[in-house]
């Protein structure tokens, strides 16, 4: 892998980010969008104070919307081609497709499904907004150290490898992730803001529709990025024997044609 590899799978990855931001606006838009309008309904509601609104509903769902997630696209997607580049070759025998694939699961499991099991997304007017930054830290600490955890587990299986063999090397792994994750939301604190009366019914909604938005960019992402760096990576053969067959082809058939005309 030299730096011109390395160079052209980071393009391709904010590339394919790109293409997978696009993906998930559109779900963002038909699931999110109309779930947080709910909310700031409720909030609206039950709220005494209606202070001046800096930026229009309409324009945060919308552009605000879009510049939001295509950035965010396009920073993960970079991110996680650099991370293709390291995994390639050292995670087993699988090609740039497999392995585009494999991180993108994995990464969808350790960003993101791990610390919105311990902590999930909540719609506005849920959570109080002295301890907003208290939430915000813990979450970004889950996500630390759900991605740290999931790194040491790859590092054990690939130890393990050697003495119990891929299968169960993966299985320990895998099994001391979990015993890990599940140490974690233990000693981490529990944040349960939501109001009594809140619709538990949109608050199921929007959490489902912030996990679709997700798995959409990881899996889109990784099935684009998998394409392009095959493409970029893996030579054809296919096409180089076809054409050889033709001009081996053809020019046996003008030989041919010469011995005959002699």
């Amino acid at each position: 892998m030299n730096s011109i590899s390395i160079r052209a799978l980071l393009v391709r990855g904010m590339l394919a980010g790109l293409a997978a931001g696009v993906l998930a606006l559109i779900v963002a838009y038909l699931l999110g969008e109309p779930r947080v309008d709910s909310a700031i309904a409720y909030e609206d509601v039950h709220s005494h104070e209606h202070g001046a609104e800096l930026v229009s509903r309409t324009m945060q769902s919308t552009a605000g919307l879009a510049t939001g997630v295509l950035i965010y696209g396009i920073a993960i997607g970079g991110i996680a081609g650099l991370a293709v580049c390291v995994a390639l070759g050292r995670i087993g025998r699988f090609g740039p497709r497999a392995t585009a694939a494999l991180i993108s699961m994995a990464a969808l499991i350790a960003v993101y499904v791990v610390p919105f099991l311990k902590y999930p997304a909540n719609p506005p007017s849920v959570g109080d907004p002295d301890t907003i930054g208290k939430r915000t830290t813990l979450y970004f600490l889950m996500v630390a150290l759900s991605v740290l955890l999931a790194v040491a587990a790859t590092i054990l299986g690939k130890r393990l490898a050697p003495r119990l063999g891929n299968w169960y090397a993966t299985v320990a792994a895998v099994a001391a992730f979990v015993a890990s994750v599940g140490l974690a939301y233990a000693f981490l604190p529990a944040v349960n803001e939501v109001p009594k009366d809140f619709s538990a019914i949109l608050l199921w909604q929007f959490r489902l529709a912030a996990l679709a938005i997700q798995a959409t960019l990881w899996v889109s992402f990784g099935l684009v990025f998998g394409h392009l760096a095959e493409r970029l990576l893996v030579p054809r053969p296919v096409a180089a024997t076809s054409t050889g067959t033709t001009t081996g082809t053809t020019t046996g058939t003008t030989t041919s044609a010469a011995t005959a005309a002699h």
